[in-house]
């Protein structure tokens, strides 16, 4: 909160929406934050200046006020022209109020098409007189819903995107299907080149010019795709997803394009050290529509942005194309965890679309996916000596044999339909950082091809793939790759043809025709469902009629959703042509929020859904199974009651337990002790995920006592612990005290109060984890621990906020936890 006096007299305020602009100071641009306010529902917009890193109200500081009164008027709202170095979707908007006049520019995304929105309807709120303008606020209600980089007519190569929107109904989506089904008839392809480049740069900062990577190749590009992996490794990246390096780096590639063509630069998306850069040769400009941009962390717990994966997808004139940048899981013995970081994130980076009642896109749903990165295969059965010699005999074919991606993409365990060009350079990985030489350290890594290019579609032929030995900055090489790609114009006549056509055929099929489809089955049994374990189950729609048909699962009555949250339609709504047919995938997963009730039996894997086809009839499907309880998902209160695995006692006894209780749960007595007795000394404890697999017979373990002791390694029985303490329903310090932490967190001695004042079982848990994590730090020469990691990992588990957690909670939870590992206080 905070006071000012002016004629309007705000004395408190509290700002509801905020978004980084760039705003026009005595005909200087500098970064500001815009903040939205509100108080007894007067609004503001209030500019303050800021820090590089503004996490408090300590960091920013209030430089003007601009009351949306009756005087406030929207002027102009335009996209940035695209040249040289400048952000092609941001948004320019001129903004009049009684004293003068606001010129801001607002980052490209759906964060500052939230923030316009919100003050649209605060302007909108106002008597509209005077010199109130809506002309500009409806031009940004076209621009918001598009994310187009530039705006353009509605032409025929893009009408296939108007019928997407929200506000077409059932004939136009129907159009809108057919089109897509009769593409190859008003399209044609057209030959353009794009550049994709991949480096790793080990934290460090730009020390020579990129022209020799991202120059190279002897005609300019039509696109760059240029992704980096380890852009900071500084703990502030890290925790804070923050760094000056991506200002060092965007310069230094932006000068390092090809010198022969002017290029904007579309996109710009990062994840910690994971950055990816898009450009295109201001010509074509016109013709990208429908960014998105997308984040993926795969670190520990799947949440953690230090391995993981940035995304974006495009369409470019009628071709859909996604470009992945990755940074999978380290280490020659992890080829395993690198699959399933693979897995996760093609599993998890959805891109939304412009209907939000659409299902997201997945990667693979386009017609090109380009992945690059530090995809981080090693050479596998060769020691560096046999490695190296092969290196220097040239002979790249069998070197290539022992690589771990191109056995895992043999496998089809990975990578599947992708294609890799034919590897004709050196390792690129690892070398003395500022030579040529190989790694001369203690550790001598084996030289290996960690640095990766690879594609996914039709019609993508390869120019060149390389590595450039001249670029020294990093312990990597720079990789690149250049591709030709036909991509899909649209012929204007035999589009208008194809649409007249279609429309024709609709009117007589919708006179005559009511839609109709054929159901595979009705009823759907998941069997012995697990904490975290995925079940899937497929229906299959057959269109037995004689109209495209559009279905959807539909709400039941006072329900707010189609499905109970543990249940998921995949997908939940579409078109299925004439006689064509569409696979549902039913899935089942319980995790943190559903494992509770289902643990002590207040809900059951049971529902009913209905299947809804439009202008047709209503199909009802029957989901049923049995769930196992588990120890995740189950209070600290009832597991200390529990002296036999969970799966071993009835629901009955479980409810009515009031036996003498153990002083902790067993099955965290379990994993610490697994930890303190073989991980004292492990590498990046709590930093490195484990393995799903590891996983699963972890749980199994605690869940039903056999074996007796734990399996998995130390990372995965790690990752366990966190996962078990992020799914307790009631933290170890529980909700109600969560604020009487956050107040006293720098004093000690009131922070051991705190902790006094918890449940007994609550305390001791509190106590012995604290206890441990000492313990680890006794031997961080070896583990690389220190305490601000564990108490940026541990105080989100022990300390969570029953409500969405900003940043300066965050710090306070770590600042009160850290109190617990530099003394004993038990």
């Amino acid at each position: 909160y905070t006071s000012y006096s002016n004629q309007n007299q705000f004395v408190t305020y509290c700002c509801k929406h905020a978004v980084q602009c760039l705003v026009l100071v005595d005909n200087v641009t500098e970064s500001r934050l815009l903040g939205l306010v509100e108080r007894t529902k007067e609004h503001a917009l209030f500019v303050f200046t800021h820090r590089r890193m503004a996490i408090t109200g300590e960091d920013v500081t209030l430089y003007d006020i601009f009351p949306i009164s009756n005087d406030f008027a929207v002027v102009e709202v335009i996209k940035c022209l695209l040249h040289d170095i400048s952000i092609g979707a941001d948004t320019r908007v001129r903004l009049n109020f009684q004293d003068g006049d606001l010129e801001v520019r607002l980052p490209f995304g759906s964060h500052s098409r939230l923030f316009l929105s919100e003050v649209n309807k605060a302007w909108s709120g106002k008597t509209c007189q005077g010199k109130v303008k809506r002309e500009g606020w409806d031009e940004l209600k076209r621009e918001g819903r598009h994310d187009l980089v530039r705006q353009s007519s509605h032409t025929a190569s893009n009408k296939a995107t108007m019928l997407a929107m929200p506000q077409f109904g059932l004939r136009d989506n129907l159009i809108r299907c057919e089109l897509l089904k009769n593409e190859d008839i008003y399209t044609y392809l057209e030959n353009f080149s794009f550049f994709i480049g991949t480096y790793n740069v080990n934290g460090q900062t730009p020390k020579e010019s990129l022209r020799p990577w991202l120059g190279s190749t002897s005609t300019p590009p039509d696109m760059y795709c240029v992704g980096f992996q380890e852009l900071d490794l500084s703990k502030e990246a890290f925790f804070f997803n923050d760094t000056p390096k991506e200002t060092e780096w965007l310069k230094a590639v932006s000068e390092g394009l090809h010198p022969d063509a002017k290029y904007a630069l579309v996109k710009l998306v990062r994840l910690v050290g994971i950055m990816l850069l898009f450009y295109v040769r201001n010509e074509h400009a016109k013709h990208i529509s429908e960014m998105e941009a997308e984040t993926v962390g795969t670190g520990i717990m799947g949440r953690m942005g230090n391995k993981g994966a940035v995304a974006i997808r495009f369409r470019f004139h009628n071709s859909d194309i996604c470009v992945v940048n990755s940074h999978l899981a380290a280490h020659v013995e992890e080829y395993e965890r690198r699959n399933q970081d693979y897995k996760d994130i093609c599993s998890r980076l959805l891109f939304r679309q412009h209907d939000p009642a659409l299902a997201p896109l997945t990667i693979m749903k386009h017609n090109v996916v380009l992945w690059l990165g530090d995809l981080n295969y090693r050479l596998s059965d060769l020691d560096v000596d046999n490695v190296k010699d092969l290196i220097a005999k040239k002979d790249f074919e069998t070197l290539h044999s022992y690589d771990q991606l191109k056995r895992q993409i043999d496998e089809k365990a990975v990578f599947v339909g992708f294609v890799e060009g034919e590897i004709g350079f050196l390792p690129t990985y690892k070398y003395d950082t500022g030579s040529d030489q190989w790694d001369t350290s203690e550790k001598c890594r084996v030289p290996a091809w960690c640095d990766r290019i690879l594609w996914r579609g039709k019609n993508v032929r390869q120019l060149h793939y390389q590595s450039h030995m001249d670029l020294n900055t990093s312990d990597h090489k720079p990789v690149s790759s250049l591709l030709e790609m036909g991509i899909k114009l649209v012929n204007e006549e035999s589009y208008k043809k194809t649409f007249e056509e279609i429309v024709r055929s609709l009117d007589k099929m919708e006179n005559e025709c009511i839609p109709s489809v054929t159901l595979s089955r009705r009823e759907f049994h998941f069997k012995d469902v697990k904490f975290m374990q995925h079940q899937a189950e497929t229906l299959t729609l057959f269109n037995d009629g004689q109209v495209p048909c559009q279905f959807e699962f539909i709400q039941k009555l006072d329900e707010p959703t189609y499905c109970k949250p543990w249940l998921t339609a995949n997908p939940a709504k579409g078109f299925i042509a004439q006689g064509g047919n569409v696979d549902i995938d039913l899935e089942v997963f319980v995790n943190r929020s559903t494992a509770t009730e289902l643990n002590a039996g207040r809900q059951q894997i049971e529902d009913i859904l209905v299947l809804h086809l439009e202008r047709g009839k209503d199909y009802f499907l029957s989901v049923t199974g049995n769930y196992l309880p588990s120890c995740f998902g189950s209070s600290i209160q009832i597991l200390c009651q529990l002296r036999d695995p969970i799966q071993e006692m009835p629901l009955e006894t479980i409810r009515e337990l009031v036996s003498s209780p153990l002083d902790i749960p067993k099955e965290i007595w379990q994993m610490v002790d697994h930890l303190y007795r073989n991980a004292p000394k492990q590498g990046e404890l709590f930093q490195q995920p484990g393995l799903r697999s590891e996983f699963v017979e972890i749980r199994d373990c605690l869940d039903t006592g056999m074996p007796d002791s734990l399996p998995g390694s130390n990372h995965s029985v790690a990752e366990a612990l966190l996962l078990f303490l992020d799914a307790l329903p009631e933290p170890v310090v529980p909700f109600s005290l969560y604020q009487q932490c956050l107040e006293c967190c720098s004093n000690t001695s009131q922070c051991k109060k705190v902790v006094s004042l918890l449940p007994q079982c609550h305390k001791n848990v509190f106590n012995y984890i604290a206890a441990f994590l000492r313990e680890l730090l006794k031997h961080s020469t070896h583990n690389s621990l220190d305490v601000h990691i564990l108490a940026s990992i541990f105080a989100a588990l022990l300390l969570r906020s029953p409500t969405k957690q900003d940043l300066a909670e965050k710090r306070k939870t770590q600042e009160f936890f850290q109190h617990f590992l530099v003394q004993d206080l038990s």
